[in-house]
This record gives C-alpha cells, sequence and structure tokens, in this order.
C-alpha cells in the first residue's frame, strides 16, 4: 500500500500564524488556490479510497484535490494544542520559547494540550484500520503535524528532523509488500520548490 499523504491548504490561521490545533478553521484564499493546483496530481495518480481529518480546512481540500467519498474521522485530526489554541506562535515562542521548540520537537505537551506519543498512536490507529484493506494508492488528507507523526511512526523520522510540512502538499511513502516503509516523496508543491514552509 502507498500512502498519498496531503496537508491542507493554507487555513486561515495559517495566514496569520495562529496555532489552530483542532480548532475547526476554513481555508484562506490562498489556501483554496493551492489545493485547487493540487487537483490534477491527485487525479492522474487515482487513489482507491480517501481518509480524511473532519476539520473543515481538509474537508474543504479534500473537495477542492477530487477525492472521491472521503471517510472523515475525528481520528486524523490535528494534535490538540491545549491551551495554545489561537494564540499567535510568536507570543507563544515570546512568552516560553523552551517549550515551544520542545513541542515541535514532539517532547513537550502545551499546557493541557495532547501528548505526542498518544498523538501518533490516535492517527496510526486509524491507517492500521485502513491497512486491513485492500488498496494500492490510500489518499490521506490531513494535518502537517498527522503527516509528521506518521513519518515518526512509519518511517523512524523524529519530528525534530522533519521540516515543516507545506501547505497543499504531496508526500508519499509505501507500506508492506514484505519490505521496511520507504519514503518515496515528501512536500512535493507543483507550483514551486519550498525547502522552508512555515508551520
Amino acid at each position: 500500500m502507498r500512502l498519498l499523504l496531503v496537508r491542507h491548504g493554507q487555513s486561515e490561521w495559517n495566514a496569520v500564524h495562529r496555532l489552530q490545533g483542532q480548532a475547526d478553521i476554513g481555508l484562506s484564499e490562498l489556501g483554496k488556490a493551492q489545493a485547487d493546483t493540487l487537483r490534477p496530481v491527485i487525479e492522474r495518480i487515482g487513489p482507491c479510497r480517501t481518509v480524511a481529518s473532519d476539520l473543515k480546512r481538509v474537508r474543504e481540500t479534500a473537495a477542492r484535490i477530487g477525492a472521491e467519498a472521503p471517510r472523515h474521522t475525528m481520528g486524523l485530526r490535528e494534535i490538540d494544542v491545549g491551551d495554545w489554541t489561537g494564540r499567535p506562535i510568536e507570543e507563544i515562542v515570546a512568552e516560553d520559547e523552551a517549550a515551544y521548540l520542545g513541542w515541535r520537537a514532539g517532547t513537550v505537551a502545551p499546557p493541557r494540550g495532547e501528548a505526542w506519543g498518544d498523538f501518533v498512536f490516535r492517527v496510526s490507529g486509524i491507517i492500521e484500520q485502513e491497512r486491513a484493506k485492500p488498496c494500492e494508492n490510500l489518499l490521506v488528507v490531513c494535518h502537517g503535524g498527522v503527516i509528521r507523526a506518521l513519518l515518526q511512526k512509519y518511517i523512524g523520522l523524529e519530528p525534530a528532523h522533519i521540516i515543516p510540512v507545506a501547505p497543499a502538499s504531496l508526500s508519499a511513502f509505501r507500506l508492506g509488500n514484505g519490505k521496511p516503509p520507504r519514503l518515496e516523496l515528501f512536500n512535493y508543491r507543483p507550483t514551486d520548490l519550498d525547502f522552508g514552509a512555515p508551520d
């Protein structure tokens, strides 16, 4: 099975650098355009089915990239950032940079937020359910944190070693066939090459 991992396009809060977590925020106009650009790529691959987060920014992205009859699930929601929800990133960094950097590395949970290990367990559980059903190319429309969690679970990349996942980007890795999981593509966007995508 190949996992085709698509992060949602830029959201209204991404545009102003606010942490979203599980807040139900929609796409910005730029985010809609980003998703539209990815649609021909997804259509060319032809996923056999789609599983996706149930949050608005992912629902909108899934529709714009042409995902057919996606199964939306709370299990693929972004990590819960607790008391940091809605706060500007620069404000959090100014208040406690070590905590923010620890959170990015998966070693610190925000106040009343979800622990990284619990998050990895939650999202990988959804993928394991999907692996039990035949599918060559499974489209997973989700969040940057979900993609980073799956890269840790299946590829062994620690979050501190993964650059932020670009909005409306495609990453892919192969599972099974008696071989170790293999990363095939990361952060692909048809319109530009971006080595330092923002959170």
